[in-house]
Formats: structure tokens, sequence, C-alpha cells
């Protein structure tokens, strides 16, 4: 466990369980598959940050870690399934006495997005959405890939840019950037690039609906 050694934690552990899955907490009975738990760790990565509770049963119930691989397998999970690697911070709590919970957290991105490496070799970049690890639609993807750059500064707003925000401001939002492309007798191309710069400058939000990703506003103040 490289020198973990677990504290008493029955009330920390305890208060955790109680917030059930969420968006920033998943819960784990065990770690056996690397390149799934990469997704976990990819989806927190991109939105916020969040925690692994291993030992833990879907249904909340403690019933404490059972191998010690279960760490070596998550930090396989960041460092040879993440792009780029992620750091991982352990904690190990006593529960009961005799129960031992690992609580694995990982920090938001500092640079997104971060991608889990598939079984087949591809790279996909997930998000966390309350208990579930989404794909990241491909927009959201590239307006990650231009704020993490130094392109998105590079350019002021123009007149395509104060239309399309106008556009998504008066429907509220919109399903996709096909919507605002033949509303505004533009390409898809030109669609997606003026979403893809306006969410790079936290000005468009996307927001997860009935099994997708759609474009809003975010609020100006």
């Amino acid at each position: 466990m490289k020198d973990l050694k677990p504290i008493r934690g029955n009330r920390i552990v305890r208060e955790m369980v109680a917030q059930g899955e969420h968006e920033k907490q998943d819960f784990k009975l065990a770690i056996s598959d690397a390149r799934k738990i990469a997704r976990s760790l990819s989806a927190f990565a991109n939105n916020g940050g969040g925690r692994l509770l291993i030992g833990i049963k879907d249904n909340g119930t403690i019933a404490g870690v059972r191998n010690e691989e279960d760490i070596f397998v998550v930090e396989q999970a960041a460092e040879r399934y993440c792009r780029p690697a992620q750091k991982v911070d352990f904690k190990a709590f006593l529960v009961d006495g005799t129960l031992c919970v690992i609580v694995a957290e990982i920090e938001a991105a500092v640079e997104r997005p971060v991608y889990a490496v598939e079984h087949d070799g591809s790279l996909k970049a997930y998000y966390r959405v309350a208990d579930e690890n989404i794909a990241a639609s491909p927009l959201m993807v590239r307006a990650w890939e231009l704020s993490s750059s130094a392109v998105s500064m590079a350019f002021a707003l123009d007149g395509n840019h104060t239309v399309m925000l106008d556009f998504i401001a008066g429907r509220g939002r919109i399903d996709d950037s096909r919507e605002a492309a033949i509303a505004l007798h533009i390409s898809q191309a030109q669609a997606d690039a003026i979403v893809a710069d306006l969410a790079s400058m936290d000005l468009l939000d996307f927001v997860y609906v009935n099994g997708g990703f759609a474009i809003a506003c975010r609020s100006r103040q």
C-alpha cells in the first residue's frame, strides 16, 4: 500500500457514504479493470475533480477493501491509461475497527481534455454527470483544447460570435450546433467553430439533457 496506514474514520466514511454516488463521488467495491477506472478519472478530472470510495458496494454497504492491488490498479489507470497522466491521492480509513476503505481523490485537470485510453487503443474524453461517466461531445473536446492553448486568447468577438450568442440566448438552449447552422444560414463547420470559440471563452456551456449535451449561454454577470 506504499506505506498507506489506515486511520480511524468511522464518522468520515459514513458521512461520505450517506451522500450516495454523485457528481463528485463514486462507489467501488473493488478495482480490477484499469482502463475502465481511467474513464472515471477522466470524467472527474474534466469536471472539477472527484473521489472513488473503494470498499463500498453500490447500495452503500461498507464492505471494506479485500485486496491491496486496488491501489495499484488505480495508479495504473491514472498513469498509463489517462492522457495526460493524472495524479491520484490516496487515504485509508478503518471503519468499525476492521474494515478498510480507500478514498482515491483526483483534482480538476489543469488542462482539459483528459482522455481515457479505450480497450481498442482509441482515446475518449469523459465528463461526470450526476453519478455517471458520459463521453464528452466532440464540440466539448474542441472547446477544451482551445481553452488549454493560447488560441482562445488570440481573437476578439466578431459579428458572427455575437449573432450566435444572441440566437442561443433567445432559444434558452439549442440541442446542437446544426440547429444554429440552419437558422443562421451558415455551414456546419462555421457553426461548430463559433460554438467552440465561445465555449472556450466560458460564454457558452454544455448541459446534459435527454441523453446528449445541449448548448446554453452562461449567465453574464
